[in-house]
């Protein structure tokens, strides 16, 4: 299987090296993130061959006699490897399957000469009494599959880009899945269904009570069938109720709160523009990757395509670390309110085509509510671009693949 080099990611790490913080980077199982760690250790290797590596894998069998191991030993076994006088990095892969790993981290990081990277595929990592522990002292790099232009890299797909974007939309852009294209699509969704049960078994199962299944498995399906739709766990809950499937919202919201928390899916809350106020009710949800949708419903990509492309640009937003809202203005909604570091507010609509005039105007009509002067962007797949009193379109290509100024 070819690599790529995970060039965004790797710059953080080399921004944050030698910083006094523990590198936290999450995601969910199978994006990528032991592979982006030893990319990082060859580039460490690269400025010096001497370097101090101290890497902990519990998948790998030299590794296995730690898992029985309470915190403190293996604090101990990490201090028998470290060199003196140098700076020694230390990797510890999905840290949060040790026992009382917080205890662990928090030794690790008061012992001088250490900078600690870890990986965990479960946001527990960054919440309850972990987050008192390491408030200051964490930094969080959250790793995604691969976008479209890393497909494209990795597929060499580059030729005709629509056509490879459709077949990521498809795939998606779990590594390991976009490798089995050439053996066939069928391959790539039997792997896919594997992570999914993997998560379900390691992140999910293991961590919190399911006392039923084929409920937590249609909750799964109700949220993937409705991307780009504002849901509520008592929404939810009476429609499976009513087509038999009897469960009650409190058990919707928990199932809905597992699978953020394994990173499958991501929740954006909703955001009154006039008002200028969060809304607590009727947020969206958003897969985090669109192979898991086909793997797991069998849904061709002509249904429901606007939300699917929605999907995949709220992800590409995810990666420019924008703070992410779905805006309301009035009665109408607003796709994305986007916000970056510096402050500079966007407003996004995703269509996938507006070539209908009715079309144009109902994806146009949010925007003429909004009395502030940020600036407004509709993205869609025509290759159709201008202005539209104020309303900038463009390719939605061209704006993941950065060709245009967005």
């Amino acid at each position: 299987m070819p690599k790529i080099l995970r060039k965004t990611l790797l710059n953080k790490l080399l921004v944050l090296k030698d910083k006094n913080l523990i590198k936290v980077v999450t995601g969910v199982r199978r994006s990528g993130k032991s592979t982006l760690l030893i990319q990082f250790q060859e580039l460490l290797k690269e400025q010096n061959p001497n370097v101090s590596i101290i890497f902990i894998n519990m998948d790998l069998p030299e590794f296995r006699f730690l898992a029985e191991k309470n915190w403190k030993e293996i604090y101990d076994y990490i201090k028998t490897q470290l060199q003196k006088g140098v700076i020694n990095y230390v990797f510890i892969d999905e840290v949060q399957n040790l026992s009382e790993f917080e205890k662990l981290l928090e030794g690790l990081y008061v012992t001088q000469n250490i900078d600690l990277y870890v990986t965990g595929s479960n946001a527990y990592l960054l919440s309850s009494e972990l987050a008192t522990i390491l408030t200051g002292r964490a930094y969080e790099i959250n790793v995604l599959p691969f976008s479209f232009a890393e497909y494209m890299e990795f597929t060499g797909e580059t030729e005709i880009p629509d056509r490879a974007f459709a077949n990521y939309m498809r795939i998606g852009g779990f590594p390991e899945a976009v490798g089995f294209i050439e053996s066939g699509e069928s391959y790539a969704y039997e792997y896919l269904k594997t992570v999914f049960q993997n998560i379900y078994e390691n992140d999910i199962r293991k961590r919190h009570t399911i006392y039923y299944e084929t409920s937590y498995k249609e909750v799964v399906n109700f949220l993937i069938d409705s991307i780009g739709s504002r849901v509520s766990a008592i929404s939810i809950a009476k429609v499976l109720t009513a087509n038999g499937k009897k469960i009650d919202n409190k058990t919707v919201s928990k199932y809905i709160d597992t699978l953020v928390e394994a990173y499958l899916f991501y929740k954006v809350n909703r955001y009154d523009i006039k008002g200028k106020q969060h809304l607590a009710t009727q947020e969206k949800y958003f897969l985090v990757d669109l192979g898991l949708r086909y793997a797991l419903l069998g849904k061709e990509l002509t249904a429901d395509v606007g939300h699917l492309l929605e999907n995949v640009i709220f992800l590409e937003l995810l990666r420019r670390n924008y703070q992410i809202w779905v805006g309301k203005t009035d009665n109408l909604e607003v796709d994305f309110v986007v916000r970056n570091k510096d402050g500079y507010t966007q407003y996004i609509q995703v269509a996938y085509t507006v070539k209908e005039p009715k079309t144009l105007e109902r994806e146009l009509a949010p925007f003429n509510k909004i009395r502030d002067f940020n600036e407004r962007l509709l993205i869609t797949m025509d290759y159709e671009t201008g202005n539209h009193n104020g309303v900038k379109q463009i390719n939605a290509i061209d704006w993941i693949l950065g060709n245009k100024n967005d």
